[in-house]
This record gives structure tokens, sequence and C-alpha cells, in this order.
């Protein structure tokens, strides 16, 4: 499976931002699909994740209630809607796809997008 992700870059705090990322190859559409960031200096943590009907999701409790994900099932792409962006958003964030949707454990991750950075200045 190849993941390609899209968007992101600069905004101020409060504005939104909004990633993309597109899953291709075989059995695609069989993956949970997610997204992760890393902010210099630091883990790798989760952000939200998507099921393969996209009906259910769940989000990390520093993003909940801001941040939006939602699958384009036909076209196996997830979007991550970023609202009322804080500084302590700016990390570097990674589309994921995972077989097992009941974990969000980073060694669960099956395979990773290349990352894309997001700045938010206060």
């Amino acid at each position: 499976v190849q993941l390609q992700a899209s968007g992101g870059g600069s905004a101020h705090a409060g504005d939104s931002l909004r990633l993309s990322c597109t899953a291709s190859g075989h059995n695609a559409g069989d993956y949970t699909l997610g997204w992760f960031r890393q902010a210099p200096g630091t883990a790798r943590d989760f952000v939200a994740r998507v099921s393969v009907s996209g009906w259910n999701k769940i989000y990390a409790d520093s993003v909940k209630g801001r941040f939006t994900i939602s699958r384009d099932g036909y076209k196996n792409t997830v979007h991550l809607q970023m609202d009322s962006l804080k500084s302590e958003d700016t990390a570097v964030y990674y589309c994921a796809a995972m077989l097992n949707y009941y974990t969000e454990r980073v060694e669960a991750v099956d395979y990773w997008g290349q990352g894309t950075l997001v700045t938010v200045s206060s």
C-alpha cells in the first residue's frame, strides 16, 4: 500500500488547514486510515483514525472538537480538516494505514505516508 499525502503549510492560530491522503495498491480499501503527528524532539503521536467503512472515527483528546477526519471510500482518500488551530498543533503530520482499527499504537501501523509539515504561529 502506498500513501500519498498533500496539504499542510503555515497558518495562524485560529485558522484552518486541510490534509488529504490517498491510499493505493493491493487491498488498500481494507485498511483503517489515520493521522499521526510528530513535533520536534517528541515522539510520534496519534491524532485521528477512520474505519474502512468511514462510519467509525476516533480522535486524540487534544484535537477532539477541532479536527474532523473523513474518508472517501471510493477514492480511498482520507481527509483531516483542522479548525481552530493552535500553536501546539505545529508538527509533521503522517498519514497511516493499519489493518487493526482498535489500536493507536505507532507499532501497529502497517504503512506510512511521507510527512507533511504544519506550522501554526500564535
